[in-house]
């Protein structure tokens, strides 16, 4: 029998994620083209995978309710293919039949037919139920156990974020948070200022202002890669909390001509050329480092419409820059990510407390360097993709030498809201079931 191209496509994407390695989001595209899937077959295909990905650990504890055993101790294949087979069931509307079967004939082809075999009795105890059938039997509680179980968090990322939704006086609204990183984020784009507005943008088909940015227009379906102010470099792919809080850094004070801007972690770029544009506006230059090759030709591929004598891009380790004084520095520091879910579908799979670890320790050292490099009177942004507390408040009350500067008027001057509407706090934490966008923190900081 050969095989369907929908449902094979959505299987490489996720064997490549699971065995090599490989981001979703960048190994799809690819996917899809090598298997000539177009319109409602890529559509079938990129949902399949990415919802599969999400949702694994919601899968996983099916499944093993239905195998009666543990899934570790499952063929790698068998298990992703029993994730694909669940999500048609349970999530895509596919009748139980057609999930069955094109699951089971998954599993011959990539392990075997005696793994066929246990893979049918498998999928037909999981299409007994429905999904609300299975939440009542495997996750009905409240508990966090069962609300990470059931919207298929890891226990540590669930924990991380119920302590950051605590700090942020929204204790009560977990299980909304978890629900909102399962739905796929609506494509944002961003004009450079001087170079495209919003206006613009919105003549495309299907697209409609932003809620927050002023350059900002979402983009409800098309590719915005067949966008002229996007293939030009005018406008960017790029989150409205991503460009509230670059613009929040010079809506802070007035810009006088001659400022020194410095933007230390610019890849993909995205910051680097909404902070470009403004400079090229207002008379200041923007020093754009970034530490890794690929990640620094995103970045020049970002800002190519923009003057060169507005941005100059460096490959540079921050943590080692000389090229100070600098009056506005932006610190989007390398982060867990944990404020993207709802478009990194592996993402809270593969991330580890480790990993939180680690990366704190970078961010308080590249926050140490952004002092060294700030003007007397200068001002730092730091900013992360993430809610977690060690990424974010954390690092701030433990840098030396720096005062925390309200950043809410900026981002109200921003976004044309009132201060007092981004909280009692002196900081901004986005949420996406709130905000609908990623979870961005921001917070401004001056020498005490």
């Amino acid at each position: 029998m050969s095989e369907d191209r929908a449902r094979g496509a959505a299987y490489a994407a996720v064997a490549a994620v699971e065995q090599d390695g490989a981001y979703a989001n960048l190994v799809m595209p690819t996917v899809l083209r090598q298997w000539s899937l177009t319109g409602r077959d890529a559509a079938f295909a990129t949902e399949l995978a990415y919802g599969s990905l999400r949702m694994q650990g919601w899968y996983d504890a099916i499944i093993e309710r239905a195998a009666k055993r543990q899934v570790h101790t499952l063929d790698a294949a068998v298990r992703q293919c029993l994730w694909l087979g669940a999500h048609q069931a349970l999530n895509m509307r596919v009748p139980a039949h057609a999930s069955v079967s094109q699951t089971v004939d998954q599993v011959r082809r990539h392990a075997g037919p005696g793994a066929a075999k246990f893979a049918n009795a498998v999928m037909r105890r999981i299409t007994e139920r429905d999904s609300q059938a299975w939440v009542a039997l495997v996750a009905p509680g409240s508990s966090r156990r069962d609300l990470g179980t059931r919207h298929s968090h890891p226990a540590w990322v669930v924990n991380a974020l119920a302590a950051a939704l605590e700090a942020d006086g929204r204790a009560h609204e977990l299980e909304e948070l978890l629900a909102s990183h399962n739905t796929p984020a609506k494509i944002a784009l961003a004009g450079r200022p001087g170079f495209a507005d919003a206006a613009e943008l919105m003549d495309t088909a299907g697209a409609h202002a932003g809620r927050w940015s002023p350059q900002a227009v979402i983009l409800e379906s098309g590719d915005p890669g067949a966008i002229p102010a996007v293939v030009q470099g005018r406008a960017g792919v790029q989150d409205e909390a991503s460009q509230v809080v670059a613009m929040a850094l010079t809506a802070h004070a007035p810009v006088a001509a001659g400022e020194r801007w410095l933007d230390m972690c610019a890849g993909p770029g995205g910051k680097a050329a909404l902070l470009g544009a403004q400079a090229a506006r207002d008379g200041a230059h923007l020093d754009a480092l970034e530490l890794h090759a690929h990640r620094v030709e995103l970045v020049k591929a970002a800002v190519r419409a923009l003057p060169q004598k507005a941005v100059a891009v460096h490959q540079a380790d921050a943590r080692q820059w000389d090229g100070g004084p600098y009056d506005r520095i932006l610190l989007d520091a390398p982060c867990t990510g944990l404020g993207a879910l709802r478009r990194r579908p592996e993402a809270r799979w593969r991330r580890t407390e480790q990993d939180l670890r680690e990366l704190t320790v970078l961010q308080a050292q590249l926050l140490a360097q952004a002092t060294n490099l700030l003007t007397d009177d200068g001002v730092i942004a730091y900013v992360t993709c993430s809610p977690v507390l060690a990424e974010t408040r954390d690092i701030v009350a433990a840098a030396a030498g720096l005062a925390v500067v309200d950043v809410r008027p900026a981002v109200a001057s921003v976004t044309g809201t009132q201060a007092r509407q981004w909280g009692p706090r002196p900081q901004v934490q986005w949420w996406p079931h709130v905000h609908g966008t990623d979870a961005m923190y921001v917070a401004l900081l001056q020498r005490a």
